[in-house]
């Protein structure tokens, strides 16, 4: 069968399952994450056939550009997964994974948008946009 994780929100609502390695977990530092979360993503990117969902209609998705949407558990309000609309991947934040997870922070994006309240120290690359 493979490499398998599985998570969810905070109330249990929503439960998902991938059946692929996860990318590096990477931060987004970008004001749309930041107002969401609160501090910024942290999240993983998995292909969108990998990811399943225990039930569809547990998750609700915010159009939140015209590029992307992003899923949340409309029960609890854990933030979940972004998707962008041409993207054949999903980010998964990692939080939202069971443990042990496996996963190590990779490098931070869209830093030339970050809070003004926090300093990344963490000594992992960072890139004012999303590097190519």
């Amino acid at each position: 069968m493979g490499e398998q994780h599985t998570g969810g929100c905070l109330c249990g609502a929503v439960r998902f399952s991938i059946r692929a390695k996860p990318g590096p977990v990477v931060g987004c530092h970008c004001s749309q994450c930041r107002r969401q979360t609160g501090l910024y993503y942290a999240a993983v990117n998995v292909p969108r056939t990998a990811l399943s969902l225990e039930d569809d209609k547990a998750v609700r998705w915010y159009r939140s550009s015209g590029e992307a949407q992003r899923g949340f558990c409309p029960n609890c309000g854990s933030a979940l997964f972004w998707q962008g609309d041409e993207s054949p991947e999903v980010s998964v934040l990692a939080g939202a994974f069971d443990e042990p997870t496996g996963l190590a922070f990779s490098h931070h994006i869209y830093c030339a948008d970050k809070g003004d309240f926090y300093e990344m120290s963490d000594g992992l690359p960072q890139y004012d946009k999303y590097p190519v």
